[in-house]
C-alpha cells in the first residue's frame, strides 16, 4: 500500500488545480485520471466549443480545436509534474473511507484526506427513440467531420445556445426547441429575450414552451441533446458512507467536505455550480479547509457567461427572481448603441442592467448581452466581492474608448 496526504480522483479543472495548489503548500498528492487530463471542459467542453466561436468556418473550427486541446492538455501535464504530485493514469475505485484502489494494475493507495472530483456527464431524457443515430450530445457535436445541413437543438440553456449560435454561423439551419417560456433560465428574463430576439435576426428558429415526446417527430439531420449535465455517480462512492443523490450530486457543506470527514467533493459532481472556474475556486477552499487556512473567497458571487454571439454573461439574482424575494432594488440600465467603442466595432447589439441596493446602496448584480459582456460583468463581480456601492462605481474612473464604461454610465442614470 502506498500512502499520501492527499488523493485527488479526477484531473479536471477542479482536480489538477487542488492537485497544483496543495502540493505548492507541502502536501504530497496523488491524483488519478482514468482518461486524458483537463476533464471535460479541456477536452470536450468549454475550450473545444471556443475554438468553434471564434472560427469563421466549421473546416477552420476542427483545425483550430485539433491544436490547442493538445497544446492546453500538455499544459495540465506539465502542471501535474510536480514532484509533489504523482498522475496515476488509471481509475481509481474506493474501498474504504481512506483507501482507494487504482484500476486495472490493482495498485492500492491510502490518504489523510480525499477530494472527489468527477466532474458531471450528459443529462439525456427519457424521450421516445432517443438511440436514433442522428441524436449526439455535445461531444458528438464536436466530433462530426461534414457540417450538417439542418441541427435541431433540444434545449436551450447555455450549450444550446452555445451551438446554435456557431453552427448559425458556420451555415446550418439552425432550430432550437425549448420546454420553458424563455432561453437561458440563469440569465436576466429581459436580457435572456433579446439576445434570442438577436439570434432569431440572424436566422436561429426558435420552438419556445415546446416538449420533444418522440425524435422521429424531429426533422433534421443531426439532433444536438443540449438539456443539461448531471453529477458523474460512480458505484464505489456506496463503499464510502458520504450521501449523495443520483441526480443532485454529493452532499457536501460551505467547505465542500462531505458528510464523512476529510473527504471532499468539488465542482460539478457536487451539483452546486457546474463552472469550470467556481471548480477550481472550490478546490482551492477544500485544500485551504484540510490545512486550516482562512480564506476570503465569496462563493455567493460566481460570475457566468454565454459565448453566443454577441455572448452574454451575468452575476447576482435577476430582476424577477429580486422581485419574488421582495428585496428592494434600483435597476439601472445602459445600451451598447450609445457607446463609443461598440459605435466603432460595429457592435451596436447589447443591453446591461445594473441592480443595486436603493439610494445608491450596495451592487447586487448584473446581467448583460452584448460584446465584452463577460468582461464587464467581471468587473461587477469583483466589485460585489467587495461590497461596493452604486455612489462608489460612478467615482470610479474608466479608460475611453471602452465597452466597460457602459458600467459607469448604467451607474450614473
Amino acid at each position: 500500500m502506498t500512502t499520501s496526504d492527499l488523493i485527488i480522483i479526477g484531473a479536471g479543472p477542479g482536480g489538477y488545480r487542488a492537485a497544483e495548489y496543495a502540493a505548492k503548500q507541502g502536501l504530497k498528492v496523488v491524483i488519478f485520471e482514468g482518461a486524458e487530463v483537463g476533464g471535460t471542459c479541456l477536452n470536450v467542453g468549454c475550450i473545444p466549443t471556443k475554438t468553434y466561436v471564434h472560427s469563421a468556418t466549421f473546416a477552420e473550427a476542427r483545425e483550430r480545436m485539433a491544436a490547442v486541446v493538445p497544446q492546453l492538455r500538455a499544459g495540465v501535464e506539465s502542471i501535474l509534474s510536480h514532484p509533489n504530485i504523482t498522475l496515476v493514469r488509471e481509475k481509481a475505485i474506493f474501498i474504504d473511507s481512506n483507501t482507494v484502489e487504482a484500476s486495472p494494475s490493482g495498485e492500492v493507495w491510502s490518504g489523510g484526506n480525499i477530494i472527489i472530483a468527477t466532474g458531471s456527464e450528459t443529462k439525456w431524457l427519457p424521450i421516445k427513440d432517443i438511440d436514433d443515430p442522428r441524436v449526439v450530445d455535445s461531444t458528438g457535436l464536436l466530433n462530426l467531420d461534414t457540417l450538417p445541413k439542418r441541427l435541431a437543438i433540444i434545449g436551450a440553456g447555455v450549450i444550446g445556445m452555445e451551438f446554435a449560435s456557431v453552427f448559425n454561423r458556420f451555415g446550418s439551419e439552425v432550430t432550437v426547441i425549448e420546454y420553458l417560456k424563455e432561453c437561458l433560465p440563469a440569465l436576466d428574463g429581459d436580457i435572456a429575450k433579446r439576445l434570442r430576439k438577436t439570434l432569431e435576426k440572424c436566422g436561429i428558429t426558435f420552438k419556445m414552451k415546446t416538449a420533444v415526446e418522440n425524435i422521429a417527430d424531429i426533422d433534421a439531420d443531426v439532433i444536438l441533446m443540449a438539456t443539461g449535465r448531471k453529477p458523474r455517480i460512480l458505484a464505489d462512492f456506496a463503499n464510502v458512507g458520504f450521501e449523495y443523490d443520483e441526480r443532485q450530486g454529493i452532499k457536501v457543506d460551505e467547505n465542500f467536505e462531505t458528510t464523512v470527514k476529510g473527504i471532499y467533493a468539488i465542482g460539478d459532481v457536487n451539483g452546486r455550480q457546474m463552472l469550470a472556474h467556481a471548480a477550481e475556486m472550490q478546490a482551492v477552499h477544500a485544500v485551504n479547509h484540510l490545512l486550516g487556512k482562512a480564506d476570503a473567497i465569496r462563493f455567493d458571487n460566481m460570475p457566468a457567461a454565454i459565448f453566443t454571439t454577441p455572448e452574454a454573461a451575468c452575476v447576482g439574482p435577476t430582476e424577477d427572481l429580486l422581485k419574488e424575494q421582495g428585496v428592494a432594488y434600483e435597476c439601472h440600465k445602459a445600451f451598447h448603441r450609445a457607446n463609443g467603442k461598440a459605435l466603432t466595432m460595429n457592435e451596436t447589439e447589447g443591453m446591461l442592467k445594473l441592480f443595486s441596493e436603493p439610494d445608491a446602496g450596495r451592487i447586487l448584480g448584473c446581467h448583460a448581452f452584448g460584446a465584452h459582456s463577460a468582461d464587464m460583468v467581471q468587473e461587477v463581480s469583483v466589485l460585489m466581492c467587495r461590497d461596493t456601492t452604486i455612489a462608489q462605481l460612478r467615482d470610479m474612473v474608466h479608460i475611453h474608448p471602452t465597452l466597460n464604461e457602459l458600467l459607469l454610465s448604467a451607474a450614473q442614470v
